[in-house]
């Protein structure tokens, strides 16, 4: 069954737009001539304080860098040029004690190559700037989780309408903002959901008209991926709006989305709503898995009753819709009461959005016992290790540590950090969190070092002090694939 977007639970956190920056005034920053009209628009990810005269080795990108000058090359046009080749959000100049104001050939420069400049004055200090970007960043964060909270709220509600595809759509768009497509599959009768087919297959559209080019672009992408052995998703952009798509179901289905500006809750919302779309346009002929169920319930062996399958039993926890989780699978086989959910497919189990499961090694009729099993075991596995989906291993240290499982653990976990970054977490764990001794290793000053831990630690959303947690990213930075 191809897979549909995972919600993640925590939406990444957006970045800070100077124009927040500018508007505190306990701080007091100023725009200077040569911010250009696209300082309010620009997102700061992460504050770096340098009074390097290159500092730009030690940019990862999405910076605000602080500096006063101390090392303010005369050539202040290829100090700048390398900033913005960095990929510097913007240039933050502290006046006093070595300037006493912003050199206007900086200013110049900083105008040329469009980077925003910032004035900082005397009494506000690099740090005050720093805890402010970190808490509207926190601020943002919770906006977000929010948003998706009650986009999920008002999506399960459009579901429950007469006529819900046509109202989850449109509840979509207006939630992102932008415009969404349903492709239905080839043959397909577009009533089907609400019992009155037309007998004719036709292409859904909900939200804001698109301009020729962009709505050109969205319709190969949904060809594309809806064609057989297509990919999982695809994005593109075109004539300035972002699109997206991504196949619903095992029969062909298509959502594509477009929206003018992606936010960081618009991938969660999205596969909310492709789960919900997967479960209304599916068919599937739940009535000949029930009636096996019945069988074997009256006193028919498994074997009479289920065919010989392969059949998987899947264990899971975390989410609050049973009924859809079985429909996302492909079953009626369910068993909702106990400490974990149970369900038997016969398809192959993919993760789930918002669950998290443990998956048996496929099984006959007469072994669903041992399956049943080990189905709880891998849960018990997936928990531990906080991934969303574990399968059945051998026995034993190897099958404890299956290498395709750990490395995809492994990208999952580490999939927020740059090569730098992860280079960084893997020397400083390897010298026991040493700042001087990591710092040797990697060559870089420990400065440097503390930034770019504190900015894998919010990246990742985990505390670094938490043994647990440096055990975890050991192992997956020795299993990941090398940078």
């Amino acid at each position: 069954m191809p897979a549909t977007p995972s919600a993640s639970a925590t939406p990444p956190t957006p970045g800070v737009e100077l124009a927040a920056l500018l508007a505190d005034r306990e701080l007091g920053l100023r725009a200077l001539t040569g911010a250009g009209e696209r300082a309010p628009a620009v997102a700061v990810h992460a504050v770096h304080a340098s009074e390097m005269a290159d500092p730009s080795p030690y940019l990862l990108g999405g910076e605000l860098l602080l500096t006063a000058g101390a090392q303010l090359e005369a050539d202040a046009d290829a100090y700048v040029a390398r900033l913005v080749a960095a990929g510097a959000a913007a240039l933050g100049f502290g006046v006093a004690p070595v300037y006493e104001e912003v050199p206007p050939e900086l200013a110049a420069a900083c105008a040329r190559h469009g980077l925003p400049l910032l004035e900082v004055p005397p009494r506000t200090p690099f740090t005050a700037v720093a805890r402010t970007v970190w808490r509207l960043m926190a601020e943002a964060r919770t906006r977000e989780l929010r948003r998706v909270t009650e986009a999920q709220q008002s999506l399960a509600a459009a579901a429950a309408r007469p006529d819900p595809v046509p109202a989850l759509l449109r509840r979509l768009a207006a939630t992102l903002g932008g415009h969404a497509t349903l492709l239905p599959a080839e043959g397909q009768d577009p009533g089907r959901d609400t019992g009155q087919g037309t007998g004719q297959a036709a292409t859904r559209h909900a939200g804001r008209d698109l301009p020729p080019e962009a709505a050109g672009a969205l319709a190969a992408l949904l060809t594309r991926v809806g064609a057989p052995g297509g990919p999982a998703t695809a994005t593109d952009a075109a004539a300035g709006w972002q699109l997206t798509a991504y196949p619903l179901g095992g029969e062909g289905q298509v959502l594509g989305v477009a929206v003018p500006d992606r936010t960081p809750g618009d991938h969660a919302i999205t596969a909310i709503a492709a789960v919900l779309l997967t479960l209304l346009t599916t068919h599937r002929p739940a009535w000949t898995e029930a009636g096996a169920l019945t069988r074997l319930l009256l006193g028919g062996s498994p074997a009479e009753a289920l065919g010989p399958g392969p059949w998987h039993v899947v264990h899971a926890r975390g989410g609050a819709d049973p009924q859809a989780l079985a429909a996302a699978l492909g079953t009626v086989l369910l068993d909702p009461d106990g400490p974990a959910v149970r369900l038997l497919t016969d398809r192959e189990p993919a993760t789930q959005p918002g669950w998290r499961l443990g998956v048996s090694a496929p099984a006959g009729p007469d072994a669903l016992s041992a399956a049943d099993a080990q189905a709880r075991r891998a849960l018990d596995r997936a928990e531990a290790a906080r991934t969303p989906l574990a399968r059945h291993t051998e026995p034993g240290l190897a099958g404890l540590v299956c290498a395709a499982e750990a490395r995809a653990h492994a990208e999952a976990l580490l999939g927020p950090l740059s090569p730098a970054l992860r280079d960084t977490l893997r020397a400083w764990l390897a010298h026991h969190g040493s700042w001087d001794r990591s710092a040797a290793a990697l060559g870089l000053h420990r400065n440097t070092v503390r930034q770019r831990v504190a900015r894998a630690a919010a990246l990742l959303d985990r505390n670094l002090d938490d043994p647990d947690t440096r055990m975890e990213l050991w192992f997956a930075l020795a299993r990941a694939p090398e940078s």
